[in-house]
């Protein structure tokens, strides 16, 4: 196969996140976050909307654990500010924003929450 008929990524389209209870992540996803909820498929699936990427909640499928995924990212404006409401709104604060990182154009700045089930969610500004 030629590399002209190979498909390249464009993108993130969805992210799963294992839960053990999907009302309960969908209340923070939801209600603490800002998420659109978009729809459920059965009792264990809801579907979120972050930023034009679906984020589906689900109990665990096949090999995998509540509490042990990959960390979701989203991107902020005023990290500082949302995280501080975020916090207000019930989230789980595991570390409060901070600069991580000072590229030539940017600084990039992380700040840590976690859902009911210990997941890592990440907030992440690019300040230019």
């Amino acid at each position: 196969m030629s590399d002209k008929n190979v498909q390249q990524i464009s993108g993130i389209r969805q992210i799963a996140v294992t839960v053990s209870d999907v009302d309960a992540a969908l209340t923070f996803y939801r209600d603490a976050l800002g998420l659109t909820f978009l729809f459920s498929a059965g009792p264990n699936l809801a579907f979120l909307d972050a930023g034009g990427v679906r984020l589906m909640l689900t109990t665990p499928q096949g090999a995998g654990s509540v509490g042990q995924n990959s960390v979701v990212y989203f991107n902020v404006s005023d990290i500082h500010a949302c995280h501080q409401r975020f916090v207000e709104r019930g989230a789980l604060s595991e570390r409060v924003p901070q600069l991580a990182a000072t590229l030539p154009d940017h600084e990039l700045w992380t700040g840590f929450l976690r859902d009911p089930d210990g997941n890592l969610v990440g907030l992440m500004e690019e300040k230019r």
